[in-house]
C-alpha cells in the first residue's frame, strides 16, 4: 500500500504549490503588487492541500477495498494461483496475462442491483408547447407537401436543382 513513487510525486507537488504561494506573497508584498497577488498568494496553498487530500483519500479508498492493489490482492492469494487452469492442470497464459499489467491485482466490480430513484427527486422534463395556431399548422402542412414532391421526383432533398445557381 506504500507507493514511494507516489508518496514523493504528493509532497514534490504540495512543496512546489507552497512555495508559489510564497513567491506570490512576495510579489504582493512588493511595491508592484496587485489583488490578484495576493490571491494566487492565498490559491497555491489551497492546491497543496488538496494534493495532500487526494493522497489519503487514494490511501483510505485503497484500504477499504481490501488493498486491490497489492499482489493476490484482498486475498492474500498470489495471482498465480487466481490464473484459470486449462487441460491436465496446466496454467492458461492468455488468462494469466489479462491480470498483469495495468489491470493486474484489479477485481471486477461487484455486481450491484440497479437502484431505483425516488420518484420527485429529479426535476420533470419539459414538455413541447401545443400550439394550436392556424396558420402556423397551414405552413407545416405546405412544408410537408414540399417534403414529399421532392420525395415524389427522386431529386434528393438539399441538392440544388438545375435552375438554380449554386454559390461555389
Amino acid at each position: 500500500m506504500h507507493r514511494p513513487a507516489l508518496i514523493v510525486l504528493v509532497v514534490v507537488l504540495a512543496l512546489a504549490a507552497l512555495l508559489l504561494g510564497w513567491w506570490q506573497w512576495e510579489r504582493f508584498s512588493s511595491a508592484s503588487g496587485t489583488a490578484q497577488n495576493l490571491g494566487y498568494a492565498l490559491q497555491w496553498p489551497l492546491f497543496a492541500g488538496f494534493a495532500l487530500y487526494a493522497y489519503f483519500r487514494f490511501v483510505r479508498l485503497e484500504q477499504e477495498s481490501g488493498g486491490a492493489g497489492e499482489p493476490g490482492g484482498a486475498t492474500g492469494v498470489p495471482a498465480e494461483a487466481d490464473a484459470p487452469a486449462g487441460p491436465e492442470g496446466t496454467v492458461d497464459v492468455a488468462a494469466s496475462r489479462a491480470k498483469t499489467g495495468l489491470f493486474a491485482g484489479r477485481r471486477s466490480a461487484p455486481a450491484y442491483a440497479p437502484r431505483e430513484i425516488p420518484a420527485g427527486f429529479l426535476p420533470e422534463r419539459p414538455h413541447a408547447a401545443q400550439d394550436d395556431d392556424p396558420v402556423l399548422a397551414e405552413y407545416n402542412s405546405y412544408l410537408a407537401r414540399l417534403n414529399a414532391d421532392d420525395g415524389a421526383t427522386g431529386r434528393p432533398a438539399g441538392r440544388a436543382r438545375e435552375t438554380e445557381r449554386s454559390a461555389g
